[in-house]
């Protein structure tokens, strides 16, 4: 996993750094693939498991705080983040059956919305078999699933 998320753009300062970008990363994807849905969740579960990662990434002198996953979540290219992850996804998955079935899906997030702005409306793709997602594409705010869905499905 650490050489996919090596080719993502480090957008932080040089001289502020004080965990590479990939092992931020790759803590945060294991934290969300065992369930921590929040930054908080994802410091919490990774400190339970300090010795592993410290042997899956030995420069590793702690776990970093919630603060440092929010921030360099918020300063990374989300579609670099997306591509890396897509690459390690189709390393780790077995190839699909030819029976395969790929459901798509759309939801709306409850709560997500603003008293100007619409709440947030996601089209997923999920691999039934494999029990996956394989991507989601948010609708532009004035339109349906039907734009969504070709975006979705042209980046999978």
């Amino acid at each position: 996993m650490l050489d996919l998320l090596v080719k993502i753009k480090d957008p932080r300062g040089k001289h502020k750094i004080a965990y590479s970008l990939p092992a931020i990363l790759t803590i945060a994807i294991c934290a969300s693939l065992a369930g921590a849905d929040t930054f908080v969740e994802m410091e919490q579960w990774a400190k339970e498991k300090i010795e592993w990662f410290q042997k899956l990434i030995p420069s590793l002198p702690c776990i970093p705080s919630h603060d440092t996953f929010g921030r360099v979540f918020s300063l990374i290219d989300p579609d670099e983040f997306e591509q890396a992850f897509y690459r390690w996804v189709r390393g780790v998955l077995p190839i699909f059956a030819d029976n395969e079935i790929i459901a798509i899906d759309g939801k709306t997030s409850r709560r997500s919305g603003k008293a100007d702005k619409k709440p947030l409306h996601l089209v997923s793709a999920f691999a039934a078999q494999a029990n996956l997602v394989l991507g989601q594409q948010a609708t532009a705010e004035k339109s349906n699933e039907k734009t969504a869905i070709p975006e979705l499905l042209s980046r999978l």
